[in-house]
């Protein structure tokens, strides 16, 4: 496997959420309320969800983990609308901004797991919107290569039986049928998110696409 170069992981994260902010400072209103790639979620509760990353304590999170039964995935998204119907637009990105540099992340999680974060949902926000919100390959790679096996995203199971290659870096990861293409949409797939899918190409195009329940993009 080739590997990523070493980043300065704290500092990328700062960085990806104050241009991230940027971008939402010129939103219109109803774009707010657009649906995101992530479902269920507006692009609203989107960054709503951002701002609550950098808010966690030990103790809220065992007691919201109790509250939800262990459901990580469902407390994340009580946590995330009840701050979306709290806020308005100005404030949510005022919060994004407020902890822009800070470290705190829920209890087990990594600076790693905040970049992977902060870069995979700027694209769920940006992309439904016909927005461009690019990140440079250096950032995308270690979160690429810390996603790619992480049974968190599931991508083991989605990316089983694939070599990933990316078309814009000397990287490659994996073994099997070749899934080619920009670092970034290699990332979406990982993660989840179908819309990276129609940028990729090879045979692991089929694989991935049949594993996951998605449609194969037409050529």
């Amino acid at each position: 496997m080739t590997t990523a170069t070493r980043l300065d992981i704290p500092a990328a994260v700062a960085a990806e959420r104050l241009g991230l902010a940027a971008l939402l400072d010129d939103l219109a209103p109803q774009e707010w309320d657009a649906p995101s790639l992530c479902a269920g979620w507006t692009v609203r509760h989107v960054v709503a969800h951002l701002t609550t990353a950098t808010r966690w304590t030990v103790r809220r999170a065992l007691g919201g983990l109790l509250r939800h039964r262990g459901d990580l995935h469902g407390l994340f998204d009580a946590e995330t609308r009840a701050v979306a119907a709290a806020c308005t637009p100005a404030e949510l990105v005022a919060r994004l901004r407020e902890t822009a540099h800070s470290l705190r992340r829920f209890p087990g999680g990594s600076t790693t797991d905040q970049l992977v974060d902060v870069l995979v949902h700027a694209q769920d926000i940006a992309r439904p919107l016909g927005r461009t919100r690019t990140a440079s390959v250096e950032r995308v790679l270690p979160s690429l290569e810390h996603t790619r096996d992480n049974p968190f995203f599931g991508s083991r199971t989605r990316l089983a039986g694939v070599r990933l290659v990316a078309a814009d870096a000397d990287w490659s990861a994996g073994a099997g049928a070749e899934l080619r293409g920009p670092v970034g949409d290699l990332l979406l797939v990982a993660t989840g998110r179908e819309a990276g899918l129609a940028a990729l190409t090879g045979p692991g195009v089929a694989l991935v696409a049949r594993a996951a329940g998605w449609s194969q993009p037409r050529a």
